[in-house]
């Protein structure tokens, strides 16, 4: 995953009502009922079904821990997906608030000063730009298509203020990203 993708996970995680399940049998049993077989639960975490057998009746109580990570990993994917609905919903009608420190560049008219540089930035963006981000996200776009969706957002609201500002501003380019938080 993407700084962008890791934002949107981490923003998403922080409004669940209930935490996932802590223990093996516990994540082992929600992958269950998710994924309906225990065959589909070892494919998913790289395992062989007598494992997750032994992993659902309790007969082993803890896993490698590549494996104990992978089976975090995908119950936290999969948890309360009403909440994520919720708020992807509210995101689109709202907008998201973009928070970060990165290089931009941009490509401007002759004359002006277009050398990248960090910024720390705090910028609400558009409901367009969440519902491109998440439509984008998806249908699985890597982190360099969520990067331009981001810069391309920052451009209009933070550079351009809404076209009243730098109108020869043809580019922005987000690079080298100190850390990236989202909010809706």
């Amino acid at each position: 995953m993407g700084e962008i993708e890791d934002a949107i996970e981490r923003a998403e995680r922080e409004h669940f009502t209930q935490d996932p399940p802590k223990t093996l049998k516990g994540q082992i049993g929600y992958l269950i009922r998710q994924l309906g077989t225990t065959k589909a639960v070892a494919a998913e975490i790289g395992v062989t079904a007598d494992s997750v057998n032994r992993y659902r009746r309790g007969a082993r109580r803890h896993a490698r821990p590549d494996v104990a990570a992978k089976i975090d990993n995908a119950v936290r994917q999969r948890w309360q997906p009403g909440v994520r609905r919720r708020r992807r919903k509210q995101a689109a009608a709202t907008g998201i608030t973009v928070e970060t420190r990165a290089r931009f560049g941009y490509t401007a008219p002759v004359g002006t000063s277009d050398d990248g540089r960090f910024r720390r930035l705090t910028v609400h963006l558009p409901p367009a730009y969440a519902q491109r981000l998440f439509t984008a996200r998806d249908a699985g776009a890597d982190d360099r298509e969520l990067r331009g969706i981001v810069a391309d957002g920052l451009k209009d609201v933070y550079f351009q203020d809404g076209g009243t500002r730098a109108t020869g501003l043809s580019e922005v380019q987000l690079t080298d990203i100190d850390y990236l938080d989202l909010d809706y």
